[in-house]
């Protein structure tokens, strides 16, 4: 096998680097988009350039309209399927009823949970036999993603993760989307930076963290639990 860290981290364009990965890997390289400013990019590579990489996205249930808005404005744009995966119908009712609607305002521990049960276990199903994971990463949205490489291995999933936007900046980001025309959440200019599910999302002010609309109320760090061992 090619030593593919030291190969993609020096690959610029990421049309090839993703060529790269599927004549290694064919059949078994996945992309997963939120619909963020982030994975619109990525989509747009991927369709324009008619890559074999499958294209899925998670439903947790509690998603803004303005994020099912952009699902179909993307889907009539490039007219390239996606797929799409939901929470296990019987956890969900079974937390429902167990706390409530709204659990993960209580703790960090109840919303980590919910976390767990929207996001990570449908993740999990939509990742088995997938050899390399395509995600929209970059260094700046967090602590937790300043020291992550374009290509890490997975050790929990047993798989490949790219992450090719890593060293992009917020502004590179926002050039490639206006150059392209590319379709975004509308959100993203009502202050909504990074757009998850929207009892856990609010738009922030000048100066805050891009992170700092996401679980607000907690003090811990911003992440879900998706790219975290």
């Amino acid at each position: 096998m090619k030593d593919l860290p030291g190969l993609l981290a020096q690959q610029k364009d990421i049309a090839a680097g993703i060529r790269i990965l599927t004549a290694e890997f064919p059949g078994a390289v996945a992309f997963s988009t939120s619909f963020g400013q982030e994975d619109q990019v990525l989509a747009d590579i991927i369709w324009k350039n008619n890559l074999p990489v499958r294209v899925f996205t998670l439903d947790t249930g509690r998603l803004f309209q303005e994020t099912y808005d952009l699902m179909d404005l993307t889907r009539a744009r490039y007219k390239q399927p996606f797929e799409i995966y939901f929470p296990e119908t019987a956890a969900v009712e079974a937390l429902v009823k167990e706390k409530g609607m709204n659990s993960f305002y209580d703790s960090v521990e109840n919303r980590k949970e919910c976390c767990y049960i929207r996001k990570v276990v449908p993740l999990n199903r939509a990742l088995q036999g997938t050899k390399v994971w395509i995600t929209g990463l970059r260094a700046e949205q967090s602590e937790n993603r300043h020291d992550m490489p374009v290509l890490e291995w997975d050790e929990g999933r047993q798989l490949y993760k790219y992450n090719p936007l890593i060293h992009w900046t917020f502004e590179e980001m926002t050039a490639y989307l206006d150059k392209h025309n590319v379709p975004y959440n509308k959100l993203h200019d009502k202050g909504f930076i990074s757009i998850g599910c929207a009892p856990c999302t609010r738009a922030i002010e000048p100066g805050e963290h891009p992170r700092a609309g996401r679980w607000w109320w907690e003090e811990s760090k911003k992440e879900c639990g998706l790219h975290t061992s």
